[in-house]
């Protein structure tokens, strides 16, 4: 099973917005969200809300796929987030995310006992690559009890 599918599997927002999972790699993970009305915002395009929903779900999929191997031991959690939106977003909206560390060292903090902590950072775009906005997803493994 593929990060996008265990999050559409296992998390109903990802469902109710439709989003469709086109890449989800250890180094990247590529979310894109439809244009439909009943996800608008005041001017016709992808509500706030939305958006964020799109971009943090782009940064689940990264880290499922850069830690699936560990689910057996930790379970991710999203410690804190951050959102800025630059541009008007229209239409269709696509969500890229990256870690911001290596997941080497990420698990090596694991297997040292610690409770690593690792940002994820995502960019939003328009159809026209436009980037409408960038956010900043802190992200922990926290080891079972």
């Amino acid at each position: 099973m593929t990060a996008g599918e265990m999050l559409a599997a296992t998390v109903p927002m990802v469902r109710t917005l439709d989003l469709e999972f086109l890449e989800s790699t250890a180094d990247r993970a590529v979310v894109r969200m439809p244009d439909r009305a009943d996800y608008h915002n005041h001017v016709g395009g992808p509500h706030a809300g939305a958006m964020f929903t799109l971009a943090e779900s782009a940064s689940g999929a990264i880290v499922i796929a850069a830690f699936g191997d560990q689910l057996g031991r930790a379970v991710p959690l999203a410690v804190s987030a951050e959102i800025g939106y630059k541009k008007l977003a229209m239409g269709e909206v696509t969500a890229t995310a990256v870690l911001g560390r290596p997941a080497a060292e990420v698990v090596a903090e694991l297997d040292a006992g610690e409770r690593p902590e690792f940002p994820v950072t995502v960019e939003i775009r328009r159809g026209d690559g436009a980037v409408t906005g960038e956010m900043t997803v802190v992200w922990t493994l926290r080891p079972n009890s």
